[in-house]
């Protein structure tokens, strides 16, 4: 069964740009394709693995292409396990805030677990090679400010949320990448509004053509 998989990374729930967007995706997505599964990652009430001492170890031994201890076997499945989500969708959904310039801590850890070796990626002496292939992505970016290089300011050079999160994409394989975002969500509540608004205009349209 074809699946859209949810990544959210905004607590705020109710109050969120990005999540206020996604939904908007998801419920037109469901009535254009009410055969396919939509399934919800939300990272705040996800038990992330620990990259700690035996996850790190694990790591450099599967680089070192040595055997596993049971101990490090056992948070290397932790990794795969999570990523399998990834791996089973069709349609990959990312509600992104904009936290100090860059992303929510909890979408930089959940990266930083599923990103090995084997499990997102293929290295050898050729390079990188990203195994998430023939996957779209929609993400859905919400900022206070105006990054975009039209502003009247210099922010868009301290944007580090876009094009991080999209290299990262990139980097595991997936190519077709397409971008709403939510902006000036600071400068009062009918500025606010009309942002809103038009992403999810955005995301209405989008969601019917895939």
């Amino acid at each position: 069964m074809p699946t859209l998989l949810h990544i959210e990374s905004s607590p705020r729930k109710a109050r969120s740009a990005s999540l206020a967007v996604a939904r908007t995706y998801i419920e037109t997505y469901r009535a254009a394709h009410p055969d396919h599964h939509v399934d919800v990652l939300d990272l705040w009430a996800t038990a992330l693995p620990e990259l700690d001492g035996d996850a790190l170890d694990a790591k450099y031994t599967d680089l070192s292409g040595a055997a596993l201890s049971e101990d490090q076997q056992q948070a290397w499945d932790g990794f795969r396990s999570l990523a399998q989500r990834l791996h089973e969708a069709d349609v990959l959904l990312f509600s992104v805030p904009l936290w100090n310039f860059s992303i929510p801590y909890k979408l930089k850890h959940f990266i930083d677990a599923v990103s090995h070796r084997g499990i997102l990626f293929a290295f050898d002496e050729r390079g990188l090679s990203g195994l998430l292939k023939d996957k779209k992505a929609v993400v859905i970016y919400a900022r206070g400010l105006d990054y975009s290089r039209q502003s009247s300011t210099p922010a868009d050079g301290f944007d580090f949320q876009r094009p991080y999160f999209e290299a990262w994409l990139r980097l595991i394989g997936v190519s077709d990448i397409e971008s709403i975002v939510v902006e000036k969500t600071l400068f009062g509540p009918e500025l606010d509004h009309a942002a809103r608004e038009a992403a999810s205009a955005q995301a209405l349209a989008l969601a019917k053509s895939i």
